[in-house]
């Protein structure tokens, strides 16, 4: 089994060309003390839109990492894989995120669910945090409650690791189980007996990603209470440590944020509790990457400037087909969105300014920001269009998504 670095990131990549701008930025965090393993990440969802195959990320990774002498550890990332897409992926990926959210609060069956209270009885009482004074109340109800929700996940999350390495012939790679898609987040008790259904079905997984309090909206700042989001991170980094001493999982199981892109209210806080309990992250931001594209077109003015208003305009008009699938992890105002009359009269600097997630900055717009966000497919509609213009405008934008990953995400999350 192959081993995740203590820090590492997602770093995806919708249309394949800044893969060199991205391990740039984790190159200039390593000369900083900051060691992050990049992974690189893209969903079928996505590729689907781009008409992109798994082979083609991995060749950008591999091409990125040859041509800057990258001799650590790099991964790609088969993102929110399920049973119906796994086969697709098994070649290039050596990272699977295995999406169970879909799986969550099916009732299992009672056989199986009383065996999983059984199992688990053992913890009735006051479950000990190591490094803390904290003590978790567990009652029967409680196992009985986690398995109801949890159960059937697990069983599935199951079926595809095995499927995983009956393709793949073996299990050289690495294994993330994600629940973060779904309505309701999971209490870190709850994440503690989701680890023992994982333990118990033998899935080796080394990065999990639940589900926490608060909003985690595509590209812009966390929205919820940041001192309870603290303390359930806080809580989910102890279970963690905790369901390593009890169950057979591996030593470098550690906590996954997804949609982690410019949640900058709660990287302060993440980054504290990194220090405090000496554990490693694993963290997802992918999206933001096509974003700084946008900008570093918008900015070169010319013939820049006019496609990333041709994206608005169209993305403006087909609102809902392209919002829909994201409809979880966005909110827009429509009364915030700019006609496109409007954006039509902007230069490139206030366009850029109206996207670029400075809130500092009076022309920011997360309303603009998040419906350009979901717009990618309407630069792959555009094909060699769009395509030309990122190596036309390759330097400014290479050096927006560097600077975006390594200023604004890896110092403010990842201690040195």
């Amino acid at each position: 089994m192959k081993q995740l670095g203590k820090y590492s990131m997602g770093i995806g990549d919708r249309f394949g060309h800044q893969a060199k701008a991205q391990l740039s930025a984790i190159i200039k965090a390593k000369d900083l003390g900051i060691d992050i393993t990049p992974v690189w990440n893209k969903s079928y969802r996505e590729h689907q839109i781009i008409h992109s195959q798994p082979s083609n990320t991995r060749l950008k990774a591999d091409k990125a990492v040859n041509e800057l002498n990258w001799r650590e550890d790099y991964f790609v990332d088969a993102d929110h894989i399920g049973i119906a897409t796994v086969d697709l992926f098994v070649e290039a990926s050596d990272f699977f995120t295995i999406d169970v959210a879909d799986s969550i609060g099916i009732s299992p069956e009672k056989v199986s669910l009383d065996k999983f209270v059984s199992d688990n009885a053992q913890f009735i009482g006051e479950l000990e945090l190591p490094g803390s004074l904290l003590k978790i109340v567990v009652d029967e109800n409680t196992i009985k409650s986690a398995g109801e929700k949890y159960l059937t996940a697990a069983k599935h999350a199951a079926d595809i690791y095995k499927l995983i390495v009956k393709l793949k012939g073996n299990n050289d790679f690495i294994v993330e189980v994600s629940m973060d898609e779904t309505d309701t987040p999971q209490t870190p008790t709850e994440l503690f007996f989701i680890l023992s259904a994982l333990s118990s079905e033998s899935i080796p997984v080394q990065t999990i990603a639940p589900k926490f309090s608060g909003r985690f909206n595509k590209g812009v700042d966390y929205v919820g209470d940041v001192n309870i989001f603290q303390k359930e991170f806080e809580q989910d980094l102890m279970i963690i440590n905790k369901a390593i001493e009890t169950f057979d999982l591996p030593k470098d199981l550690k906590l996954s944020v997804h949609s982690g892109s410019d949640k900058f209210s709660i990287y302060k806080p993440i980054k504290e509790a990194l220090k405090k309990f000496d554990t490693g992250l694993h963290i997802k931001t992918a999206g933001t990457t096509w974003l700084e594209e946008l900008i570093g077109l918008a900015s070169a003015e010319d013939e820049g400037l006019e496609i990333a208003k041709d994206i608005y305009a169209e993305a403006y008009n087909r609102y809902d087909e392209l919002c829909g699938p994201y409809k979880t992890v966005i909110d827009i105002d429509l009364k915030f969105l700019p006609s496109i009359e409007e954006v039509n009269s902007w230069n490139g600097e206030k366009f850029s300014q109206s996207l670029r997630h400075d809130q500092a900055n009076s022309n920011y717009n997360m309303h603009f920001r998040q419906l350009l966000h979901v717009s990618y497919k309407i630069a792959a509609e555009m094909g060699d269009r769009y395509l030309s213009a990122l190596e036309k405008y390759r330097v400014q934008i290479s050096k927006n998504v560097e600077e975006n990953i390594l200023e604004r995400h890896i110092k403010l999350v990842f201690p040195s």
